[in-house]
């Protein structure tokens, strides 16, 4: 599946909308973003899991835990090339601002 897809389909849930909120602030493990939510411990890793597969989050080890962290740079270009294809005003700001790095 494209990028594109899995991280639409990934922001598609709010509880994983919710999950990238709460690790906006830093890194979190995987214990500590279970406590916030009122679903099962398999659950959020379940949601864990597809925001991984997006490359929305990436995980490392810390001792025994897992520890999660948001991809900001992921979201931020997915939803800017969407936007950008679908909105003619945005091509064309882009376009502009193309133009006037090219003079300088």
């Amino acid at each position: 599946m494209a990028t594109t897809a899995r991280v639409f389909k990934a922001l598609a849930d709010p509880t994983r909308r919710q999950i990238l909120q709460e690790l906006k602030t830093g890194e979190m493990a995987a214990g500590e973003i279970v406590e916030l939510f009122d679903i099962s411990g398999p659950a959020v890793s379940r949601h864990l899991a597809i925001l991984k597969a997006a490359d929305l989050v990436t995980e490392r080890r810390d001792g025994n835990r897992i520890v999660y962290k948001v991809e900001t740079e992921t979201l931020a270009n997915c939803l800017s090339e969407f936007i950008g294809s679908v909105c003619p005003a945005q091509i064309s700001v882009r376009k502009n601002v193309a133009k006037r790095k090219g003079k300088k």
